[in-house]
């Protein structure tokens, strides 16, 4: 791979536009957080000083922090905010950090996501079938279920996407460090 700088450049191409893609969803949910905080307020709002309620809005609010945990999984990857031991990876070389990195989502990362990706498939796909709707009086109508249930494949392809884009940035600073030891 040193022979072809092409090669490298076609690799950090790839990678950045899977941590752009990886950004812009994590945004998105940086705002429905905020959707998510207003109407949780108007709910409270209605409850206790109009005492009225509202089924749908409280069920939005579950769909909604349901969204932003799953959709923001890759993001908070992109970011470096998942949890790891780093006892050991903060004193690392980056050489070593991407091994770890490589390993670490060859083995642990990409199998997750496959699993997640094949157990879910037949979930999503039954509710989208069948219509689902919420079973409270008054609660989502369809397809409000079935859009949540999908973000559950939607994560492990986002999660498999961004550990790619890893795999590609620690393969990159490998390359780099094997070339400035040649």
């Amino acid at each position: 791979m040193n022979k072809h700088p092409g090669v490298r450049r076609k690799m950090v191409s790839v990678a950045t536009a899977i941590a752009k893609l990886t950004r812009t969803i994590g945004y998105a949910m940086a705002w429905l957080c905020l959707a998510m905080v207003i109407t949780t307020c108007i709910v409270v709002f209605q409850r206790y000083w109009l005492e009225a309620g509202s089924i749908r809005m409280q069920e939005s609010i579950t769909f909604m922090h349901a969204l932003i945990f799953m959709l923001a999984a890759a993001y908070t990857l992109e970011a470096g905010g998942h949890v790891r031991v780093d006892i050991f990876y903060a004193h690392m070389t980056p050489a070593g950090k991407a091994w770890v990195n490589i390993i670490g989502t060859l083995v642990l990362l990409l199998p997750f996501s496959g699993f997640l990706l094949w157990s879910s498939w037949d979930y999503v796909a039954i509710s989208w079938q069948i219509r689902e709707a919420s079973p409270e009086a008054g609660g989502l109508p369809y397809p409000f279920l079935p859009i949540m249930k999908s973000a559950i494949p939607m994560t492990a392809f986002m999660l498999t996407l961004q550990g790619i884009a890893l795999m590609l940035d620690s393969l990159t600073t490998l390359n780099t460090r094997a070339r400035a030891t040649t």
